[in-house]
């Protein structure tokens, strides 16, 4: 028996799984392919970036606002199982909240790593989506994170020997870094010159080192970019409708203007070759025979 495929995607706070990767998660699940989300934080610490929801009821109730915004976003992603990890929001450097001992930035490594690792023997994934090693475009202390109990997670998973207490071993097959490609805010850029319209894309994101030679997998999710603009309109505290980054084109503009999602083969125990348009490429039966 084959086991069947499994994406499992690691993200720092509500929203993320939202803007990084959402059109791709759902097109596997669209596939069949089971989707798990697990999130690290419930957001607590976020501010509320939509003018139109910052409400003192709001406010006083952010987390389960945030909870309920995420769970609205996932269903519409098409996530299968959501597992929040359990750990509060760190906030941003000397921030009352990232001094917080609760905070996911302040928990113990190991013990971070190990509720990982239990996920993944769980879920049985063969593919695992994290963020990348170089993040100083938003260096987020649960961003950071995030990718730090990842990797040790990964190769743990499979270890009999550790985390003893957290199932039985299992082996995910490959691991990818997010990726926001110099390429994808090119091409929007260029749209919205070409449209006579601001861009949001100023200097500042043309000073940012390019990651594109890294990039190794790029996903065509034209078809399910619906789905992407439709999860982030759900997380209403944190997405401005009026934002010109998120909606400032109009959506089929956008669409065609630049239709994937970009990846960083980061780890593989299977044999696939670079460029590949498929995060199961190499483990797949049909990549096998």
């Amino acid at each position: 028996m084959e086991d069947p495929l499994c994406l499992l995607t690691v993200h720092a706070h509500p929203d993320d799984e939202s803007s990084k990767g959402a059109g791709t998660v759902h097109k596997y699940h669209e596939q069949g392919v089971h989707t798990v989300l697990v999130c690290c934080t419930g957001g607590e610490a976020g501010d509320i970036l939509n003018p139109a929801m910052d409400k003192p009821e709001v406010r006083e109730r952010l987390h389960d606002v945030r909870m309920e915004e995420l769970a609205r976003a996932t269903e519409l992603i098409g996530y299968d199982d959501v597992v929040m990890l359990g750990y509060r929001d760190s906030g941003m450097p000397d921030t009352p909240e990232n001094e917080d001992p609760r905070s996911f930035a302040k928990g113990e490594f190991d013990e971070a790593v190990g509720r990982l690792v239990a996920v993944i023997r769980r879920q049985k994934p063969q593919v695992i989506v994290t963020y990348g090693d170089d993040q100083q475009g938003y260096p987020h202390p649960d961003h950071i994170r995030v990718h730090e109990i990842t990797l040790p997670a990964f190769e743990a998973a499979g270890d009999p020997d550790a985390h003893p207490d957290a199932g039985p071993p299992w082996q995910p097959l490959k691991l990818y870094y997010v990726a926001w490609a110099r390429a994808r805010i090119v091409a929007l850029h260029e749209k919205f010159q070409e449209l006579g319209l601001e861009s949001p894309f100023d200097e500042r994101w043309f000073e940012r080192p390019s990651q594109d030679h890294r990039i190794t997998t790029r996903i065509d999710v034209r078809e399910h970019d619906d789905a992407r603009r439709s999860a982030l309109l759900a997380h209403a505290t944190q997405i401005d409708p009026e934002s010109p980054f998120w909606f400032g084109l109009p959506a089929e503009v956008a669409r065609e203007a630049y239709p994937y999602e970009d990846y960083v083969l980061a780890r593989s125990l299977v044999d696939s070759d670079t460029p590949e348009d498929d995060l199961f490429a190499g483990i797949r039966v049909s990549d096998r025979a």
